[in-house]
């Protein structure tokens, strides 16, 4: 397939939640389409959406209404066992507080996303390390990292398993602005070099500038960016 092909579309999603005294509408008819190896910066202010669109992107929750296909798969036909394989498989995922397991080593935290998917495989996951430049650390576990550490822990436990698309919901949300940017840099590259498609969600306006598409949530709804001016929150 080209690089040019979908990975990821939406048709006309919907998610709403049941809400006192609000129409609780999450998304309102949000139609996506991206491309294979495609980096996405997705912005909005809080409650416009980005969480409970990337929630269905991953098989997380299910629209109200909609369909949504990931590499050509419908997760609505997948059922609950199928969207947990398709997410072992074919999703990464990370986090604005990293998400580690705090009782298990760096390396550890990177063997167990590849023996979820069935990989286990030791030099792998060390390999990984040394990618985000965490050579030597494998036996530290995360209270004994920095937070940029962790975040690049998070990032080679997302990259191991080789998945096509990767989900980051705000990475650099907890970092100072220094180390997101390191983080950033990491994350976009890696990607980059691997053909993996990346949706960040953020609120950092730089996210913009590392990004092929921009694409910005307003009240459940997404709009296209031509520029990356004016995206301060």
């Amino acid at each position: 397939m080209s690089m040019t092909s979908s990975i990821i579309r939406t048709y006309d999603l919907w998610k709403q939640y049941e809400t006192e005294g609000h129409d609780g509408m999450a998304l309102r008819g949000v139609d996506l389409d991206i491309g294979r190896g495609q980096i996405v910066a997705l912005f909005g202010k809080s409650g416009s959406g980005k969480t409970t669109l990337l929630n269905l992107l991953a098989g997380l929750d299910e629209p109200t209404r909609g369909r949504v296909e990931i590499d050509n798969e419908d997760l609505g036909a997948l059922g609950e066992k199928g969207r947990t394989l398709l997410r072992r498989h074919k999703l990464g995922f990370v986090f604005q507080f990293f998400n580690l397991l705090p009782t298990l080593t760096a390396q550890e935290n990177i063997l167990l996303s590849l023996e979820l998917a069935g990989r286990p495989d030791e030099r792998l996951a060390r390999e990984s390390l040394d990618l985000v430049g965490l050579a030597g650390k494998e036996r530290r576990f995360p209270h004994e990292l920095s937070g940029g550490e962790q975040q690049r822990v998070a990032i080679a436990r997302a990259l191991v398993k080789k998945p096509p698309i990767i989900l980051a919901d705000e990475p650099t949300g907890n970092l100072d602005s220094a180390t997101g940017v390191q983080v950033l840099t990491l994350l976009t590259s890696r990607c980059r070099d691997a053909g993996t498609t990346l949706i960040m969600v953020s609120h950092a306006p730089n996210t913009c500038e590392y990004a092929d598409r921009v694409l910005r949530m307003t009240d459940g709804r997404v709009f296209e960016e031509i520029a990356c001016e004016g995206l301060a929150p």
